[in-house]
C-alpha cells in the first residue's frame, strides 16, 4: 500500500473529527473534545482559515493527521509553524507515518519561510519525545507552556 499525504479538503471533516478524538483517548482526556463537524468545516475551510491539516492516507483510508497554524518569531523577524498536534492510527504505528507528515511539515514550513516549527509534548509521553528526537527535534528549556481560558479568559476580554 501506498503511503500519500495531502493537505485537508472539505469533506474530511469526519475523518479529523475521528483523529482528535482518538487522539484525546490517546491523552488521556476522552471527553474534553468539543470539536464539531461543523467546527472543524469553519475552522479549517472557511475563505479566511487559520488552521490547516494534512492527512495522511494508506489504502484509501486517512490514518494520520497533523494540524498546524503559522504564529510568528519577533527574534527571527519570521514566521514560524506550530504543529497543534500530531496523530497516527494505532494500527499502523511504525510504518512512516508520522515520519512522512512531519516531512511534509518541513517542507510547507521551507515553503511559507518559516524560521522553525514548535510543538509541545505531554511531559508522560516519552514514545513521542523519542521519536521527536530521532528526527532532530530538540526540547526547549526555560519555557514554560501558560494558558489562559475558560472563567480566565472571560473575565480578562469583560474588562
Amino acid at each position: 500500500m501506498t503511503l500519500s499525504i495531502r493537505l485537508a479538503r472539505p469533506g474530511d471533516e469526519a475523518d479529523i473529527l475521528r483523529m482528535i478524538k482518538d487522539l484525546a483517548a490517546y491523552e488521556r482526556e476522552p471527553d474534553a473534545v468539543q470539536a464539531t463537524l461543523e467546527s472543524i468545516r469553519t475552522e479549517l475551510f472557511d475563505k479566511d482559515a487559520q488552521v490547516f491539516a494534512f492527512l495522511a492516507e494508506l489504502g484509501g483510508r486517512q490514518v494520520g493527521l497533523a494540524l498546524w497554524f503559522l504564529t510568528f518569531s519577533t527574534w527571527t523577524g519570521r514566521p514560524s509553524l506550530y504543529l497543534e498536534d500530531l496523530f497516527v492510527d494505532d494500527a499502523v504505528r511504525g510504518r512512516g507515518v508520522a515520519k512522512a507528515l512531519f516531512r511534509r511539515l518541513a517542507q510547507e514550513a521551507k515553503a511559507r519561510n518559516c524560521a522553525r516549527i514548535d510543538w509541545a509534548v505531554l511531559d508522560w509521553n516519552i514514545d513521542a519525545m523519542a521519536f521527536y528526537e530521532r528526527l532532530g527535534g530538540r526540547r526547549q528549556v526555560g519555557w514554560q507552556p501558560w494558558r489562559l481560558h475558560g472563567e480566565a479568559l472571560d473575565q480578562m476580554a469583560a474588562e
